[in-house]
């Protein structure tokens, strides 16, 4: 299928056409995403970010330009767009803090935790369970597939969602 009819399936909606996107896609998305270092989210969010949001603005996507070239750059502004917040937002990253600190910056890191930790109590259990698992507990999707029984993309999608969530609780406090 050439890029313009290709395009015009996927502005339709049509399922076949996504899923080629998705299968034709991912594994390159995944490797831009790696390029950068994240303390929140994973290349594996980025790429189903750009998934998400290439189905729903689908309307926007211009026939004219080639496909690849509009779902790298759908990606890279995902990136770019957490970048910028993520050099706003407070880290609440354990792993980030240093060892020796003063007093005062102990208790603001504290203080820190109990929010990441009462953010995390708001999430249905499923993504509690699962994201305290990944991101606290450092396990990988595989290995919580393992204990939960989900598949890997169940996963992804839950601790997108509960990543998601939290950074919004970060930005409005």
């Amino acid at each position: 299928m050439d890029n313009k009819k290709f395009i015009l399936s996927l502005k339709k909606g049509n399922e076949a056409s996504f899923k080629e996107a998705y299968l034709n896609y991912y594994d390159k998305l995944i490797n831009i995403a790696k390029r950068f270092n994240f303390t929140v989210l994973t290349p594996q969010d980025f790429v189903q970010e750009t998934f998400l949001r290439l189905y729903n603005k689908r309307e926007l996507l211009n026939e004219d330009v080639l496909f690849d070239k509009q779902l790298f750059t759908i990606c890279k502004n995902i990136i770019i767009n957490h970048v910028n917040r993520e050099n706003k937002i407070i880290q609440l990253d354990p792993l980030q803090v240093d060892i020796v600190q003063e007093d005062t910056e102990t208790g603001i890191f504290e203080e820190r935790q109990e929010k990441l930790h009462s953010f995390i109590k708001l999430l249905p259990e499923q993504q509690q369970k699962i994201y305290t698992l990944h991101k606290l507990e450092s396990l990988s999707y595989k290995e919580i597939a393992a204990i939960t029984e989900l598949s890997e993309k169940t996963i992804a999608n839950h601790i997108y969602l509960a990543s998601k969530f939290i950074r919004k609780k970060i930005e409005n406090h």
